[in-house]
This record gives structure tokens, C-alpha cells and sequence, in this order.
């Protein structure tokens, strides 16, 4: 079942509850996706990888907004923004542990031969691959400058 699938039939379920939350969240999604499908290049048609990326580029601005109003002390907004994270997590993949991260981080430095900060762009290139959708890119850039120096 392709993601814009599980989404509407998860609208049609959030219509039937009501649940404004949720819907603004799927419906976001789901422009999103007609987006990516209709961009300049495309074919109609998006890869697996391409929604992965998608909804994690939303659960970031979710999570930067959240920052922002919690900062801010707008805790109204950051509500919203709360539960709207909270759906899109739903569609993501797990997020890896920190003592998960931090096992993966040390077998990839072993596999790439670093020995120190100056290889960290070494590093980060093999792991953010390895890690796409597993891990935040902030979470594994920290963790890689802790184990390297």
C-alpha cells in the first residue's frame, strides 16, 4: 500500500471522528505528495525513498516550529504542532536510540577508517545514507562529533 494510500484512507477515518488534527496533518501530506508527483521532471509517479524524504522534511519543520513557539512561550501554537508531529511520525520509520545510533556510528566509523574531527564529512556521508529515515541528521552529526573527538 503506497503512502497516499494509507493517508486517505486515514482521512476518511479522521473525517468520520472528526479529528481536526489529523486532518490537517493528512491533508498537508497528501498536497505534498501532489506536489512531488506534478513538480517539473516528474512522472506521476514517486519512489518510496522520495516519500520518505518528504515527511521527514515536514517532521522537521514540525519539530524547528515547535522550538520556536516553545521558546516563545506560544504554547497554543505549539500544540498544534505537537499533534500534527505526532501523525506524521505515525508514517515514519522507528527512530533509532541513542545507544542504537551510537553502535551503528562506531561500526561505520571502523568501516570508513576515521580517526579524528577531520574525517567527520567522511563519515557523515556514509551514515547519513545508512541512516536515512532511522535517525535525525542533527542527532547523528552530534553524535558523530562525540565519538570522533
Amino acid at each position: 500500500m503506497s503512502l497516499e494510500e494509507k493517508v486517505m484512507a486515514e482521512m476518511k477515518d479522521a473525517m468520520r471522528a472528526k479529528d481536526e488534527a489529523a486532518l490537517r496533518t493528512l491533508r498537508a501530506i497528501k498536497a505534498a505528495i501532489l506536489i512531488e508527483k506534478t513538480s517539473e521532471g516528474a512522472t506521476g509517479e514517486i519512489t518510496e525513498a522520495t516519500e520518505l524524504k518528504m515527511l521527514q522534511k515536514m517532521a522537521k519543520q514540525r519539530r524547528d516550529s515547535l522550538d520556536i513557539f516553545v521558546q516563545q512561550n506560544r504554547e497554543d501554537l505549539a500544540v498544534k504542532e505537537r499533534e500534527e508531529l505526532a501523525i506524521l511520525e505515525r508514517f515514519l520509520p522507528k527512530q533509532m536510540s541513542t545507544e542504537e545510533l551510537q553502535a551503528e556510528l562506531k561500526a561505520i566509523i571502523a568501516q570508513v577508517g576515521a580517526t579524528s574531527a577531520a574525517d567527520m564529512g567522511k563519515v557523515m556521508g556514509a551514515a547519513s545514507k545508512q541512516l536515512a529515515g532511522k535517525a535525525d541528521g542533527k542527532a547523528i552529526s552530534e553524535q558523530v562529533k562525540a565519538l570522533l573527538s
